[in-house]
């Protein structure tokens, strides 16, 4: 068989073929085009290796209830925001001032440090089991190293861990919500590993 048969045959197989094996090949060929080609490109062209990010948790939750808007969310975050000066006029100069869902997925490139700026979110990386995706607050610098500190929109404080971030713990910066909700077709097999305070949707708390 040539080479040019053989393209014919799979090509055939992986999009015109509706069989059982049609099928099969078809979900291999996509997650291998995925994998292998597409987010290694993606990567490429961001700057960071992890261009899409899941949202896992509600700590940058805003919305609440049906009835909730944005003064009434900052007031009940309106001290954690003051030990950093930040009032709700400043925060709404903050890009993606509405936070998001769990669920959601981010745009995430890749950034030079002298580039962030308060109110930016950024991917970093912890002691934790996945990359935290918080805001920043405060900047500061140390013997000419920036320093970062994050908070989540919806957490009550800051954590430990977040305080002092510095730029080899940032994988990028989160600069668009592309697709609400769909990251939990991905999430929904990993509920059963969480506590039962962390489960389930933003909206049933």
């Amino acid at each position: 068989m040539s080479l040019k048969e053989a393209w014919k045959k799979l090509w055939f197989l992986i999009w015109k073929d509706n069989s059982l094996k049609g099928w099969i090949f078809s979900i291999i060929f996509i997650f291998l085009f995925i994998k292998f080609i597409f987010f290694p490109a993606l990567s490429l062209a961001t700057g960071t290796p992890l261009p899409l990010a899941i949202v896992e948790s509600c700590s940058m939750y805003h919305k609440g209830n049906i009835f909730s808007d944005f003064d009434s969310w900052f007031e009940r975050h309106e001290e954690k925001y003051s030990e950093f000066e930040i009032d709700d006029s400043k925060f709404l100069g903050f890009p993606m001032k509405s936070g998001f869902n769990k669920g959601d997925i981010l745009f995430v490139i890749g950034t030079n440090s002298e580039k962030l700026k308060e109110g930016d979110i950024i991917i970093f990386g912890s002691n934790q089991r996945n990359p935290i995706i918080h805001r920043i607050v405060d900047i500061k610098e140390a013997n000419g190293i920036k320093v970062f500190s994050t908070i989540g929109d919806n957490n009550g404080g800051q954590l430990e861990f977040e305080k002092e971030i510095t730029e080899d713990q940032i994988i990028g910066k989160a600069s668009l919500k592309i697709a609400p909700y769909l990251g939990w077709v991905k999430l929904i097999f990993y509920e059963w590993q969480k506590s039962e305070s962390e489960r389930g949707s933003c909206n049933e708390r």
